[in-house]
């Protein structure tokens, strides 16, 4: 913009705090128009009628002469009374083209003058830091080479300073200010002052007696400002988000049986100096509930209650939750459906029992109105492909319309993470027995690429290069890339996975990968390449299957101790294997049944044979479970893991057994328990590994006592484990034998802007003399 500040005219009247009006602009009009809207001569004044042998115009440069006519709406020779006159008047105003406008009879001549609005320039906003230009020029309805209207730029400095108050700063204001330029052209100019963040000082509870005040702020999606202010973006007030966080701590409280909970008020109290909130939450929890007597019932002649009856997965008994009625009708609803029992509902009717504080489950079937699905309407996806949509949906086009399956279908939708905003709604179709079921949503970015570097005592500095694609192609697909160089460590990997093969549950991925290692601080050097393609299907609500194979290449060279046997036995240089296997897991969160309990199974082998060098089966196994106790405050975990390793064929090589350590047990190195090899010089040598592993692991995760803006929580935990067993053993051969070893630490748990951080600091109560000890380590938290 060009510095004419002598040309800067304010416009009058401006907002204030982002509102108000332009009454500069329009206030002599109006007022013109109010007490003389026709400009009459005093002797003609009071006449009753008119007629004019013309019509003159003038003032106007870019609107035609017959368009103020046609707002005008008088004809030449036409008898006209004073009043419209007037009401032309107030039609050639009220198109919004003119800033002034008068009507003048002379004689036989009605005059009409107008002036018309400048024509914007340009749009400029000065003064915006937070919010981008291009993020403003969306939301403003003022536009280049439209004539100004300055109503329409008291509503866009009002939108300006709602957005800058959904952002929370209540304090911007925004000042519509304009240019003169020539030929009748003005440049708008939004001058904004933004103001400071209004945070969250403090957020309260009054009324909870059973779940604390930190507990329920982490339920909340608002936050309270802290240290890290400058990092959290949730602690800035914004009405809306209040709401949301009132149903979010609704659910959080019928989820865990208090039924009679509710949100008295959400006080909010803006702060002396207004730079800050201190909300208050009344709420009153009530008593807990529990699930009393559940029974099914119908009366439809084809239904057999018992059936469904047999079908629920609820225990008298546990604590009532609304998510697991509603897992448990959607389930009768699909038997019903895989009975071919078309339009059944299950209507819960549930009994209130104060006494024992017990809410009784009745799941009547009824026979529920005939109405189809007409046919599903997607809109918004410029990328991802209607079908990835559509495969959402457990219902087609001329299937029965099933309300609960809809909002089933969309939350499977926003679970997909590839749209910022979906919104599925069914409206009446073509007949009243026909829905269309109505699918908006709005993209969002899907793939990410992100470098990173790093330095360790073994590795020397590295470089880690990934690439991940959740949407790839807009087809649900994703694609990960990853590169990872370090002196003496090279690994590369390519990852796919197709999510919905054919259009079924079927989901089908492969893995290419390559590692070299040159280890300056090994005996040996590894070069390990494999590919491994696989089929995920599910065999039941809460259990999948991966069935896979993989061909992998071995190679050890390099071998630089000869005196040892072990090791140079099995640096024969490169094998091949080829095998088949299978993964079982049931993971009963998917279900959701309980909100402060789930456990996980996985069960899998491995049998190498079909080709290639080696013979063997590899079995592993692993059990997690987790709970909530002390009112949720407090988080325990333990897991059971273990794997056999039997070669039928040939024996195992280090390179094919386990090594023991890192994050499989906490407190010793990626290989450092296990079977060693003592070196003629008296040294020990590398790791061997073992054919055999256990491992369990406990663990408590508990709050600090700091503000829970900071995401720091501490932990405890106690690992357990051993690993043992080779098919060759020397008389230097150390810890072939069963031998556990013990290791308790503490752990710092934070919440952080580059992703979940965890702190180790460990100590080995039991140990043998050779182990890889590891007092500290820093990773990222993975959370059962």
């Amino acid at each position: 913009m060009t510095n004419h500040m002598g040309e800067r005219h304010r416009v009058r009247n401006r907002l204030k705090s982002g509102k108000g009006s332009l009454t500069g602009w329009l206030g002599p009009v109006v007022l013109a128009g109010l007490s003389f809207g026709v400009i009459l001569p005093g002797d003609i004044a009071q006449a009753q009628s008119y007629s004019f042998n013309s019509v003159q115009i003038d003032g106007n440069q870019r609107i035609e002469a017959g368009t103020i006519l046609s707002y005008a709406g008088i004809q030449r020779g036409q008898t006209v009374s004073a009043a419209q006159l007037n009401d032309a008047y107030q039609r050639i105003l009220g198109s919004g083209l003119f800033e002034d406008v008068s009507i003048e009879p002379r004689g036989g001549t009605l005059l009409i003058s107008v002036t018309e609005f400048p024509t914007i320039n340009r749009i400029n906003f000065e003064g915006n830091r937070r919010l981008k230009t291009e993020a403003l020029e969306a939301i403003v309805q003022s536009q280049s080479r439209r004539v100004f209207n300055p109503a329409t730029a008291e509503r866009d400095a009002a939108a300006i300073a709602d957005a800058y108050a959904q952002a929370g700063r209540l304090a911007a204001t925004v000042n519509p200010r304009i240019i003169r330029r020539s030929d009748n052209r003005v440049d708008l100019v939004f001058e904004i002052f933004e103001g400071g963040l209004v945070e969250i000082e403090r957020i309260g509870f009054v009324g909870n007696r059973v779940f604390s005040d930190n507990r329920l702020r982490r339920v909340l999606e608002t936050k309270q400002a802290g240290l890290l202010r400058a990092v959290i973006q949730r602690d800035t007030f914004i009405a809306d988000r209040i709401e949301f966080d009132k149903q979010v701590l609704q659910d959080f409280y019928f989820s865990r049986g208090y039924v009679d909970f509710r949100t008295t008020a959400v006080n909010s109290q803006l702060a002396r100096e207004r730079d800050g909130f201190f909300i208050t939450f009344n709420v009153q929890e009530g008593q807990q509930f529990r699930f009393g007597a559940v029974t099914t019932s119908t009366d439809l002649p084809d239904v057999n209650p018992d059936d469904f009856f047999a079908a629920l997965n609820i225990r008298e008994g546990n604590v009532y939750s609304p998510i697991v009625v509603e897992n448990n009708i959607s389930r009768l609803e699909r038997l019903a459906i895989q009975k071919g029992l078309n339009f059944v509902r299950v209507e819960p009717r549930i009994v209130r029992n104060d006494r024992d504080l017990t809410l009784d489950v009745e799941f009547a079937l009824v026979r529920g109105p005939r109405i189809f699905i007409e046919r599903i309407d997607v809109e918004g996806n410029a990328t991802t492909l209607d079908r990835v949509v559509r495969r959402q949906f457990r219902v087609a086009e001329g299937d029965p319309f099933n309300p609960r399956e809809i909002r089933e279908s969309a939350e499977r939708i926003r679970a997909l993470g590839f749209f910022s905003n979906a919104e599925v709604n069914a409206r009446e179709g073509s007949s009243p027995n026909q829905v269309i079921v109505d699918v908006d949503v709005e993209e969002q970015p899907t793939g990410s690429l992100s470098f990173g570097g790093a330095y360790g005592t073994n590795g020397g500095f590295s470089l880690v290069a990934s690439f991940s694609e959740t949407n790839f192609l807009g087809r649900g697909q994703r694609l990960g890339l990853t590169f990872s160089g370090a002196e003496e460590n090279q690994a590369y990997e390519l990852r796919f996975t197709e999510p919905a093969l054919l259009g079924r549950d079927l989901a089908f991925d492969f893995e290419l990968g390559y590692r070299e290692t040159n280890n300056s601080f090994a005996d040996y050097d590894t070069a390990i390449a494999r590919f491994s393609p696989g089929l995920t299907f599910p065999v039941s609500e809460s259990g999948r299957l991966r069935a896979y194979y993989k061909v992998e290449s071995v190679e050890i060279s390099n071998y630089e101790n000869t005196g040892t046997l072990l090791a140079a036995e099995e640096a024969q240089g490169q094998l091949w294997s080829s095998s088949v296997g299978y993964t079982y897991s049931y993971d009963n969160r998917r279900t959701g049944l309980t909100p402060d309990t789930g456990y996980l199974l996985q069960f899998g082998q491995e049998f190498a044979g079909a080709g290639g060098d080696s013979t063997y089966i590899k079995t592993t196994a692993r059990a997690q479970a987790q709970t909530t106790i002390l009112n949720d405050e407090v988080t325990l975990r333990a897991s059971l893991e273990g794997g056999l390793l039997n070669f039928t064929d040939g024996t195992s090589r280090v390179t094919d057994r386990y090594l023991i350590g890192g994050s499989i047990m906490r407190g010793f190195a990626p290989d450092g328990i296990g079977p060693r090899e003592r070196t003629p010089d008296g040294s020990v040598n590398d790791a061997l590994g073992g054919n055999m592993y256990a491992v369990a692991k406990l663990e408590a995760e508990f709050p600090l006592g700091l503000p829970e803006e900071y995401g720091i929580r501490g932990g405890l935990f106690y690992d357990v484990g051993s690993v043992w067993d080779l098919d060759i053993t020397s008389g230097n051969t150390l810890y072939e034998d069963f031998s556990l070893r013990h290791v308790v630490g503490v752990s710092i748990l934070w919440d952080s802007v580059v992703g979940p951080l965890r702190f180790n600091f460990s100590k080995a109560l039991q140990k043998e003399d050779f182990d890889d000890e590891q007092t500290f380590n820093l990773s990222v938290s993975t959370r059962f």
